[in-house]
């Protein structure tokens, strides 16, 4: 494949993040979703934002599967990606939970592709302190700010 169709499958990629409801499932997923347990997982998959959780896992596990499967080249899907990183971050601690329980394959193309990339797990790892840290920072101002209304 050229370097131009692959470009071509990277800003489609991109498109389809864009669309309404993937935009909605992306934030929730990122603003509320931090499952420490299998028991917060499945609640998550099978309460109202089920939809939210597929649909991100899925969009990039699809995503992963055209890189390991070579339509798109690794280093030009990590240049222009960086998002799986963090929906990976977010279930790996759980990931053997979630596939025992519920889906033996569950984010296979995805952890695939975290392990291709270099330092992959590592960056993950990072990923997840740092969104752990944003959370707390962020838990620490509303403490503050409901302080202040009290």
């Amino acid at each position: 494949m050229s370097i131009q169709e692959e470009a071509g499958l990277i800003l489609k990629l991109y498109e389809l993040r864009r669309e309404e409801t993937m935009r909605a499932a992306r934030d929730w997923y990122f603003r509320e979703f931090n499952p420490q347990t299998i028991a917060e997982f499945k609640a998550a998959i099978y309460g109202e934002h089920s939809g939210h959780v597929r649909m991100v896992v899925t969009y990039w596990d699809m995503a992963a599967a055209l890189v390991n499967r070579g339509a798109i080249g690794l280093e030009l899907f990590t240049e222009a990606n960086g998002e799986h990183i963090g929906v990976f971050a977010k279930i790996e601690p759980i990931l053997g939970e979630i596939r025992a329980a519920l889906a033996p394959q569950f984010a296979a193309n995805l952890e695939k592709l975290i392990d291709a990339t270099p330092d992959g797990r590592k960056r993950s790892a990072a990923t997840r302190e740092q969104m752990k840290a944003v959370r707390a920072q962020m838990a620490g101002r509303n403490a503050q700010a409901a302080q202040q209304t009290a």
